[in-house]
């Protein structure tokens, strides 16, 4: 087993699209600010939906343009229509654009038409427009909501996510994210999907996106964790879910928490990257921000005991 891991920090997108009130662009900015400074490397920082139907993004030109850029940083927004690459496209040519945009599509009509009001047939016909309008200007991260199972339609057959993911292949996307989107997945199936796909795709990064509505995310990034994954989605303090005005999964509906699932790799002596005392501080700036108590385990008990650093090489001189 390799021993770094990948963490995309999404509080900022995923996390804040959940959300009653509006979080300004001045807090937003500093927030993301913390996350550089904690050691991430990817992270969502927006998103291009319409602000009428998703407002916590109204201000998405304002956060990029207002972004410290760090050197090996890529942020990255979401993108659910060819307008929103325009959009995009737009803040690049105006020197403040992503580097990442992820394209969205779903495992199952009922979500792809609540969630994104079209059907699946249309959406791939988006998505494929959405790749020739980037050029190659972006590095392309292709979602598959529902990937484990929907929350109207029940199982989802693994067969249509091999099929998006061939997709997603087909047009040059750089990683594919798979989304268990309300808490379905199970280690067992997430062991079987992860090691079906990567055995289809060998040279195509997966990232592991889970929520943790019915309380198994963490289980299930082990599972992914040794069906080869290393690159996973988390929100500081497990928040998230659906865009606020879109209901469907009840209970809570945020992501595995960045704080538990950094405390469990850092303890496995895996090397996400990290630096944990900043880590721990972010987690706090993201309570604040949000005014409330949020979902994670080690925010409360703090963090586990700190693996021991590996020896180092002893070099010896023939």
């Amino acid at each position: 087993m390799a021993d770094r891991v990948t963490i995309c920090e999404c509080f900022a997108r995923d996390g804040l699209q959940h959300e009653d009130v509006f979080v300004p662009t001045e807090t937003k900015l500093a927030l993301l600010e913390a996350f550089a400074a904690a050691g991430f490397r990817r992270i969502e920082a927006t998103s291009y939906s319409r602000p009428e139907h998703v407002p916590a993004f109204r201000d998405a030109a304002e956060v990029l343009r207002g972004l410290r850029r760090h050197e090996g940083v890529a942020f990255k927004a979401t993108c659910p229509n060819p307008r929103a690459v325009e959009r995009a496209l737009s803040d690049l040519e105006a020197g403040h654009g992503a580097e990442e945009l992820s394209l969205l599509v779903s495992a199952t009509e009922a979500h792809t038409e609540r969630n994104l009001r079209t059907t699946r047939a249309r959406q791939w016909e988006k998505v494929t427009e959405m790749v020739r309008l980037a050029d190659g200007r972006f590095r392309l991260v292709g979602v598959i909501s529902m990937a484990f199972g929907c929350a109207f339609e029940g199982r989802v057959d693994p067969g249509v996510v091999a099929g998006d993911v061939a997709r997603f292949a087909e047009l040059g996307v750089d990683l594919i994210t798979l989304g268990d989107t309300t808490g379905l997945a199970t280690p067992v199936t997430v062991d079987t999907l992860f090691r079906l796909l990567s055995a289809e795709h060998p040279d195509l990064p997966l990232v592991a996106h889970f929520h943790n509505t019915r309380g198994s995310a963490l289980a299930n990034c082990a599972a992914a964790l040794e069906a080869g994954c290393r690159h996973f989605d988390s929100s500081f303090g497990g928040v998230g879910g659906h865009p606020r005005q879109i209901q469907y999964g009840q209970g809570l509906t945020g992501n595995v928490a960045t704080e538990d699932l950094v405390n469990l790799f850092e303890a496995m002596g895996l090397d996400t990257g990290l630096d944990l005392d900043h880590v721990m501080a972010a987690s706090r700036m993201c309570e604040d921000a949000l005014g409330r108590q949020l979902h994670s385990m080690v925010a409360r008990a703090g963090l586990g005991i700190r693996p021991i650093p590996k020896p180092a090489e002893v070099l010896t001189h023939v």
